[in-house]
């Protein structure tokens, strides 16, 4: 029996012919990533263990996303600890203010992914770099702590459900959308620690944003990562970002899959997911009338220049409905300013919205657009569970960049144009 892509990368890392699925093993890492929330927990693990020292500093990752820039004295002081850190074991990819981003948008930008890496995040939404053809997946702060100090961590190897992807999206159609219906069919516990592996024509239809999108909600499927073999998408994407070259894994052809999905991706509508599940999907054509009083077009989900885009599109010579507040977050400060340089910002201005500095902020009820009591919101975030993004009478509805828009112009959720 052969091994999927995930397994081979598995496999290699931890210095192996061939892995199974259910098998432990301890595996090298290429990159421990921690951010301003699960960092301070993991360097404290650390300092309680008397471990001095990380394994490689050119090898972890410490982003400041989500209360950055700060929102009080409380995110201010993990900041801190995490800055004091990073400059103590001489850190080389700490990103604060002034060079930051959402960190699941910022590590690909910066060139600190490539194909066949192992990387660990404290952080659920961590196995967005399978895009790249990466095994990437969240842990939690102790065992990024493990990570930075051995450069180590142990996995049981995932068993694989195949999605084969065919045709190509119509207009209007994105990743979220993709991976919604997906959810939507399999449910939030379908994929529950396994592998969610991409293949077959459609992905050529789908822009390396579609497939950062795809493999960051692998996770509200319950995946233990989302992977797409990489292909001359992924390589358009790496060319200048980085020198190492990776690895290109491709699943055997008698790689053994507990379930094989297929989708059409012509046939596929705006798909939203109703409050309080990821799974509780509708195509637009469903969802009736249901007003709104917030927007928000961002997150490490949706926040890249292609999601900005097509806001700005509906955006474009429209005004936002009166009483729809509509924040929208470029992912990281290079997103921001090619977003300046097309006249997008001017375009989402000029609608009626506000721009945000980079932050993780109102996807996790943190700031910058927290909901009050009973209120609505379509989010192009990842998740809308109970008291997501604030009160626990509030509703959140997930949604892609377009779909988000046009309900921000109409005043209600819908699409504009479809």
């Amino acid at each position: 029996m052969g091994m999927t892509l995930s397994q081979k990368i598995l496999a290699d890392k931890a210095g192996l012919n061939r892995v199974e699925a259910g098998q432990l093993i301890t595996a090298k890492l290429d990159l421990v990533l921690g951010n301003d929330i699960t960092s301070p927990v993991a360097i404290k693990e650390l300092e309680k263990a008397g471990k001095s020292g990380v394994f490689d500093k050119d090898k972890i990752a410490l982003v400041m996303d989500h209360f950055v820039p700060n929102k009080d004295i409380k995110s201010a002081q993990q900041c801190k600890q995490c800055r004091d850190f990073a400059c103590r074991e001489q850190i080389s990819h700490f990103y604060d203010v002034g060079n930051m981003g959402i960190e699941h948008a910022l590590l690909p930008e910066q060139g600190l992914v490539s194909p066949g890496d192992l990387i660990i995040g404290a952080d659920s939404h961590t196995c967005t770099y399978g895009a790249l053809g990466a095994f990437s997946t969240g842990v939690g702060s102790t065992d990024m702590a493990y990570g930075m100090a051995t450069g180590t961590a142990w996995f049981k190897v995932p068993a694989a459900i195949h999605v084969i992807l065919h045709g190509r999206k119509a207009k209007h159609i994105c990743g979220k959308d993709v991976i919604l219906h997906l959810i939507g069919k399999i449910g939030v516990c379908g994929a529950l620690y396994k592998s969610l592996e991409f293949t077959g024509d459609g992905c050529a239809a789908l822009d390396i944003d579609d497939r950062f999108t795809i493999c960051n909600m692998a996770i509200e499927a319950g995946a233990k990562n989302g992977i797409f073999a990489c292909d001359t998408v992924t390589e358009s994407y790496l060319q200048g970002r980085t020198e190492r070259k990776g690895k290109c894994y491709r699943a055997d052809p008698d790689a053994v899959y507990e379930q094989t999905v297929e989708i059409d991706l012509s046939t596929l509508r705006p798909t939203v997911a109703f409050p309080h599940l990821p799974e509780n999907t509708r195509t637009i054509d469903q969802a009736g009338e249901i007003k709104i009083d917030q927007v928000v077009i961002g997150s490490c989900t949706n926040g890249h220049i292609s999601d900005l885009r097509a806001a700005a599109e509906v955006f474009k010579g429209r005004k936002v409905a009166k009483g729809v507040r509509t924040i929208v977050i470029p992912a990281t400060n290079e997103i921001y300013l090619q977003a300046i340089q097309e006249g997008l910002i001017e375009t989402i201005i000029k609608a009626g919205a506000v721009v945000s500095t980079p932050t993780c902020g109102p996807c996790l009820g943190g700031y910058m657009g927290i909901l009050a009591q009973g209120e609505r919101c379509v989010a192009t975030t990842n998740r809308n569970f109970v008291g997501r993004m604030g009160h626990t009478s509030s509703e959140i509805y997930l949604a892609s960049p377009y779909v988000a828009a046009s309900s921000a112009v109409l005043g209600r959720l819908g699409a504009i144009d479809d």
